[in-house]
């Protein structure tokens, strides 16, 4: 087992002890989904952090342009941290092809997450002189960063699953042996 892949299990172990049994059965079940959530989070921290440097300074007239530069950006961290934590079980086609896959559904979902903060400036006049700047901020967050990204989550963890990282080529992966499983399969 390399180091990697120890210090993965230590770090799930440590929070899995932690949690009550219930939680614990739902939280094993339901593994898949939840570092897909943490994957997001974090992918949602670095799309905010740049839309928002990017939208208050030399971007500010063009906020759709800011959050897509922003959310190609998260894409990119997104894709790393899917195949290598998240799915690293799933899938199993040849890296080339599986990239083209995710950045095409995630391609979709950029248009999916673009279409509220579209809506809220452009049909619904959601911005400044229309409304204060508060308004407008409050507004851009709500569409953009809530709205458009839950609905370009929902999107894409199906689409990830179904297309990118389908369970029966990670079912081939998973029943090759490997040193790590030839060697539990040993200590049995």
């Amino acid at each position: 087992m390399d180091l990697r892949r120890l210090r993965h299990v230590a770090v799930v172990g440590t929070v899995l002890a932690h949690l009550p049994e219930p939680l614990r059965a739902l939280a094993v079940k339901h593994r898949e989904l939840l570092k897909f959530a943490v994957v997001g989070g974090t992918t949602f921290l670095v799309d905010n952090g740049i839309w928002y440097l990017l939208k208050l300074t030399f971007l500010a007239p063009k906020p759709t342009t800011a959050k897509a530069i922003a959310i190609m950006i998260a894409t990119i961290v997104s894709y790393i941290l899917n195949r290598e934590w998240s799915f690293r079980t799933r899938g199993g086609r040849e890296r080339a092809h599986e990239a083209a896959l995710f950045f095409l559904v995630s391609g979709v979902a950029v248009a999916i997450n673009l279409i509220p903060l579209y809506m809220s400036r452009y049909v619904f006049h959601l911005e400044v002189p229309h409304v204060s700047r508060f308004v407008q901020e409050v507004a851009d967050f709500a569409s953009g960063s809530v709205i458009g990204m839950l609905l370009a989550m929902a999107f894409r963890f199906w689409g990830l699953r179904r297309w990118v990282f389908p369970d029966e080529l990670g079912r081939k992966r998973r029943d090759v042996p490997t040193d790590d499983t030839a060697t539990a399969g040993s200590r049995r």
